[in-house]
């Protein structure tokens, strides 16, 4: 009699764990079909414009969201290349080259490649790829953002000496382009961007995302 209670004491301990992993690969598989979704439709624009408003908590350190102004900036992505102005500076990525002007000290660095990603933070040229490699999936909440109707999408990175513990994109379930990016840092601090304003396919010219190297040293730029 034991015995057979042990069995099926086993065997419903199995199913319930087999049913709980099922719906974690279901629920897992959701979230990743989203964000594909995402990135297909806004990776099929020629170039997209994005304003964006940056905040910061830390409940450790006592710093609640909105205890200071925003931080606005804005962005112009066409694939991997952007032009970034944020915080007074402009980052220009080419493709090959990232170029960071400093306008109020009238500096410029030079450098290969993109930003180092080596830190976990995401950057503008895998805005819409980040997510594909170092992941794992689950859907979160769907809210109601100013009439909007936001899914969002917790991203926990699998390298657990990650400086961002957890990622979460939130969707606008309509139009399928990412809202709101909220970046939890291993030190408690919590970076949160939502896009203000967004347009695709504007006009810009061959040379928008190349820097002029001459026009910069017209203006008694430093150049490294």
């Amino acid at each position: 009699m034991r015995i057979k209670q042990n069995m099926r004491k086993f065997v419903v301990l199995f199913f319930s764990l087999f049913l709980t992993s099922l719906t974690f690969s279901q629920n897992s598989l959701e979230a990743k079909t989203l964000l594909d979704e995402v990135s297909s439709k806004m990776s099929a624009y020629d170039n997209m414009f994005i304003g964006f408003s940056q905040t910061l908590s830390n409940e450790e350190a006592g710093i609640e969201e909105g205890d200071e102004p925003p931080i606005r900036g804005e962005i112009n992505l066409k694939g991997e290349k952007y032009s970034l102005m944020y915080l007074g500076n402009r980052f220009i990525y080419d493709g090959k080259k990232l170029y960071v002007i400093n306008n109020e000290e009238k500096e410029i660095s030079t450098s290969e490649g993109d930003m180092d990603a080596d830190d976990g933070f995401i950057y503008p040229s895998k805005l819409l790829s980040f997510y594909k490699e170092g992941y794992n999936f689950e859907m979160g909440k769907l809210v109601n953002l100013k009439g909007r109707k936001i899914q969002f999408v917790t991203l926990n990175p699998i390298d657990s000496d990650s400086d961002i513990i957890k990622v979460e994109l939130g969707v606008d379930a309509k139009t399928k382009h990412i809202y709101k990016l909220i970046q939890t840092g291993s030190n408690g601090a919590k970076t949160s961007f939502t896009i203000t304003s967004f347009k695709s396919n504007q006009p810009l010219s061959d040379s928008f995302f190349t820097f002029d190297r001459e026009k910069y040293l017209k203006q008694k730029y430093t150049i490294d």
